[in-house]
């Protein structure tokens, strides 16, 4: 081969691997994801001062389908924008997104990509390891940007502490088509695994949750609400957004029960009565202000 042709071999494979790095960073959607977005935006600008848009956004996607594993899809990760199906935690990350941008005067669809991909990564890095698998990073990482804070008192009702111990992903790989095979992204997510274990966090037991005023002063409207769980190696098995109504608090969440985002007709106590291995809730509150 000459020296010609080989130099030529090398440009195009540089070529190549700069465009698939580059597609690689391009976020993933489709035409009516961005047009939703961006007419939700717009709605939310013309609300009241005092609307609160967790909610107000949360009612919009009722009725959108459940459906699990949507960021699971691809061989390499990417920042994937679905509002046409949704799983529990990404119908909340989306939800404070449009809250983000409408309360610091963003209506544009490419401010709503970097809320969203600064809320879903690790310091906003698009890669499998920096995603926030875990709720417990996803609470820490959220609260060090300063997007969002956990509520730990008073006591009562927060009567309990969480020991957090986390191993699910790396003893359970296969569910995760991703880490199949990929010890570098097994190593990192164990690694990641050993930094939010052995922490602790308050958290109100679920046989105490009830419809008075200290639960009403203490839990927010529009709060986010993260349910505990004693399946071995999670911290967490679901999340939803807090409303209450006449009876009492109830969640506003992407069901797998329903199959859709709903406001959950059973009061939260209710619904968790049902679910044995749910244990009590943690209480996540975002922040008020003006953000970049």
């Amino acid at each position: 081969m000459t020296t010609t042709f080989l130099l030529r071999l090398a440009v195009t494979a540089t070529m190549l691997a700069a465009t698939a790095v580059a597609t690689a960073q391009r976020p993933q959607y489709q035409a009516e994801d961005s047009i939703l977005v961006e007419k939700l935006l717009v709605e939310g600008a013309s609300q009241p001062k005092q609307t609160n848009l967790m909610v107000f956004f949360g009612k919009k996607l009722c009725g959108t389908p459940y459906v699990a594993k949507t960021l699971e899809r691809n061989n390499t990760e990417r920042l994937v924008i679905n509002l046409r199906e949704l799983d529990c935690t990404t119908f909340v990350e989306n939800v404070l997104a449009l809250t983000l941008c409408t309360e610091n005067g963003k209506t544009d669809f490419c401010d709503f990509c970097r809320y969203l991909r600064n809320i879903r990564y690790r310091k906003g890095h698009v890669t499998y390891p920096d995603r926030l698998h875990y709720f417990t990073e996803w609470i820490e990482d959220n609260t060090a940007q300063g997007f969002v804070h956990e509520v730990q008192g008073p006591n009562p009702p927060f009567t309990a502490v969480q020991t957090v111990n986390v191993n699910y992903m790396t003893t359970n790989t296969s569910q995760y088509p991703m880490l199949k095979g990929n010890r570098d992204f097994i190593r990192q997510i164990a690694r990641n695994e050993r930094n939010i274990s052995k922490r602790r966090y308050r958290y109100i037991p679920k046989s105490s949750i009830a419809n008075n005023r200290l639960f009403r002063n203490t839990i927010h409207d529009g709060d986010i609400i993260a349910i505990l769980t004693s399946r071995k190696g999670l911290d967490t098995s679901h999340i939803g957004i807090a409303v209450w109504l006449d009876d009492g608090l109830h969640l506003l969440n992407a069901s797998r029960l329903h199959g859709k985002v709903v406001l959950e007709p059973k009061l939260l106590r209710t619904y968790m009565a049902g679910q044995r291995m749910q244990t009590g809730i943690r209480i996540i509150r975002k922040n008020q202000g003006v953000l970049p």
